[in-house]
């Protein structure tokens, strides 16, 4: 992207409000004309006084023009700020918007440092292009435009020297893009390096800590940051060279008009007071060259971090909503998957040839080796990816005929990574249901095994858990992230390793508030510890991405093959009759424990 077209897309960002743009593009107009029409009055002054005639109606016509460009100039400096204020906050709520909307992947791949800094960055930038524009860009402008025909009108041999003047600036100006274009290009790809770093040693200081990286990771920093400023360096320079340029061709063209002025005064050519208004001309012309220059060199300097702005905007969604696609109301949970198949990028890695079905209120296990495609077979019921062939149906409707909406209000999902925000635990619970009252999260932590704990925290509820819920427990984590399913009452339950992170006892405890919430809903599991999966209805097995068994675990564990194996080395065991008349009496307790609780 060209650096106009970079500055144009920064000034398309003010249409929403167009119309007191324009209102301040004229504003700033205005103060434009009235300073060079100011240095004409001057001149005029100095000839009345000259001529020692009266200059009181110059001078009242100069303090009614100054007054009008007061008044024009607090419009420009106080309307500005907050037309640029309002879009900047517009521009970043835009970028974060489309940020958590794209896929796990392309933050994976960016950094969560990376991303931060070009939201934030990106909008500041705006912020400052955008005020710049209004305040100093289109003055300077308007008032070159209205200068130059107004110094020819004057005195067109004075005029020529100003034209020389911005000759020289814009032939410097454009070699020291032309020079430094690259390097700036490469300074911004190392600020984001630094941020990216920055960002992962933030969120592993536990890591860092624990295995003494303080200085290790201060050192690749301090690296990362050498490399900057090694890139820096020289562009700063060219841009330092410029700024001595063009004040030495300031200087020289203020002596030039002093000493060309005289000449032209003694021979007759030239008023007095023509050549004060051309110093004042030349003083102004400087000015806004210096703005405009200023302007370029922003601009320029800023171009990668826009570019990179505009990137994240331009950043194509893996998953797409049609145009004409339906809510769906009262899901009852059936799913199937049709002859689907997904492959990521020209490997062999994905899920092909996929091809069953879950009944309402079912519960269908995944187990397979790490890798084997699990996970991305939920993720493709969620629609965080698109199937490259075949279909995943609910209640009969292709997902991708739904609105995205509906379809993920529909499924609770407890991930092995809690997810916890750096919010007090109600707000964390309510992720699920925003709406709901204090009793219902309340009883969605009861049924979680989360309420006791919970309690025992200072300030119970209004307990803040910190990055990451990195102030609680593995276990409490995950039981806060299962109340969150709960009292989301989602008919599609997605359990992924949901008990992972918990000890026997805990576990036990989790697993039987799992199976009073799977009661009547359809349950999707994935375990690599089996006796999560034991009375699952079906058990789907996977590797390389195939299902290559199905079955109950007594079908399974008889035929003798990879669940059979995985089982073995688990060291896990058919449950046999006797616990699961214990399993079905603990149920029972525990939803009469509830009721009674309610």
């Amino acid at each position: 992207m060209s650096l106009t077209r970079v500055y144009l897309r920064a000034l398309s960002f003010l249409a929403p409000e167009k119309w007191l743009t324009i209102i301040l593009i004229v504003a700033g107009g205005s103060v434009a004309m009235v300073q060079v029409y100011e240095q004409i009055l001057f001149g005029r002054v100095v000839d009345a006084l000259a001529k020692k005639t009266d200059p009181t109606p110059i001078i009242l016509q100069w303090a009614g023009l100054g007054l009008f460009g007061i008044l024009a100039g607090v419009i420009v400096a106080v309307m500005a700020d907050r037309l640029a204020h309002r879009q900047r906050l517009s521009a970043m709520r835009s970028a974060f918007e489309r940020s958590i909307t794209l896929p796990i992947s392309y933050h994976a791949e960016i950094g969560t440092g990376a991303v931060v800094r070009t939201i934030v960055a990106g909008a500041d930038t705006l912020f400052g292009t955008w005020l710049g524009f209004l305040r100093e860009q289109t003055t300077a402008a308007i008032g070159i435009i209205f200068l130059v025909p107004t110094a020819i009108y004057m005195n067109w041999k004075l005029a020529a020297i100003l034209g020389i003047l911005a000759v020289v600036y814009a032939i410097l100006n454009a070699i020291v893009v032309y020079r430094t274009s690259d390097g700036q290009a490469a300074v911004e790809r190392h600020h984001i390096s630094v941020a990216g770093r920055v960002g992962d040693v933030i969120g592993n200081v536990t890591v860092v800590q624990s295995y003494t990286r303080l200085s290790a990771e201060t050192n690749a920093l301090r690296s990362l940051m050498n490399e900057l400023l090694h890139a820096q360096y020289p562009v700063l320079t060219w841009w330092g060279l410029l700024t001595v340029l063009t004040r030495s061709a300031s200087t020289v063209t203020m002596v030039a008009v002093f000493a060309i002025g005289a000449v032209l005064s003694a021979q007759g050519n030239a008023s007095v007071g023509e050549v004060v208004s051309f110093v004042g001309f030349s003083q102004l012309l400087i000015g806004k060259l210096d703005m405009l220059s200023g302007f370029v060199t922003r601009i320029f300097m800023q171009a990668p971090t826009l570019r990179s702005f505009f990137g994240l905007l331009d950043t194509q969604l893996s998953v797409t909503e049609r145009p004409n696609a339906k809510s769906m109301e009262d899901v009852k949970g059936n799913i199937r998957y049709d002859n689907l198949s997904f492959r990521y990028g020209p490997g062999a890695q994905g899920v092909f040839d996929l091809n069953f079905e879950v009944l309402a209120g079912k519960t269908v296990a995944m187990v397979g080796p790490t890798g084997s495609g699990k996970t991305t077979t939920l993720a493709l019921l969620q629609r965080l990816r698109d199937p490259e062939a075949g279909r995943v149906l609910v209640d009969g409707n292709d997902i991708r005929d739904v609105t995205l909406d509906s379809l993920r209000r529909s499924i609770a999902v407890v991930f092995q990574d809690a997810g916890l925000f750096n919010r007090p635990i109600v707000e964390n619970i309510r992720v699920g249901r925003p709406e709901a009252s204090d009793a219902e999260v309340e009883t969605a932590a009861r049924m979680a095994e989360a309420h006791e704990f919970i309690m025992q925290k200072p300030g119970g509820y209004q307990y803040v858990v910190g990055e990451r819920g990195l102030s609680l427990s593995g276990g409490e984590r995950q039981r806060i992230a299962i109340a969150r399913a709960i009292l989301k009452n989602a008919p599609i339950l997605i359990l992924d390793e949901a008990t992972s992170a918990l000890d026997t006892e805990t576990e036990g405890k989790i697993k039987r508030a799992l199976d009073a919430l799977r009661k009547d809903r359809t349950t999707l599991i994935i375990a690599h510890r089996l006796s999560t999966v034991a009375d699952a209805d079906l058990i789907l097995v996977f590797d390389k991405g195939h299902i290559v068994e199905r079955g109950t675990f007594r079908t399974l564990v008889s035929h003798g093959e990879l669940f059979a194996r995985l089982v073995a080395e688990g060291g896990f065991h058919e449950p046999t009759e006797e616990e699961e008349e214990e399993k079905k009496q603990q149920e029972r307790q525990k939803l009469k424990d509830l009721e009674a609780s309610g």
